[in-house]
């Protein structure tokens, strides 16, 4: 069974720094993607960033690019998002998720959505104080 761990959360000041990393276990086929989603009260979960395991191409969506950049490390098994810059307003709840994904020779764009993804973690909560 896939399961997915969380880790890095905190309190920072705005313009800190903090690193999240998912560790995946249960899982003997890399060929996925995998996820950062943020979930603040009251708000739809959303994404922050993308990778497909196989190919290492990324996705960070206009709110958090420049500040936040997700890594895999494969030797681990684990996803990492970097995140600089932090502000008040990505204070949230993080998420990592993941869906097996194999789009063989050729690349493959990964969900910006949560529907399709398959597996998820139990969060971590980061807070940003102005």
């Amino acid at each position: 069974q896939v399961q997915l761990v969380e880790s890095g959360g905190g309190s920072v000041q705005a313009g800190g720094s903090l690193r999240l990393s998912c560790v995946v276990s249960g899982d003997t086929y890399r060929r996925r993607c995998m996820g950062w989603f943020r979930q603040a009260p009251g708000k739809e979960r959303e994404v922050v960033a993308t990778i497909h395991t196989a190919y290492d191409n990324t996705y960070h969506p206009t709110a958090v690019k420049g500040r936040f950049t997700i890594s895999q490390d494969n030797a681990n098994n684990m996803v990492n998002l970097q995140m600089n810059g932090l502000k008040p307003e990505d204070t949230a709840m993080y998420y990592c998720a993941a869906l097996f994904r194999d789009c063989g020779a050729n690349a493959c764009a990964c969900p910006s959505t949560t529907s399709p993804y398959d597996y998820w973690g139990q969060g971590t909560q980061v807070t940003v104080s102005s």
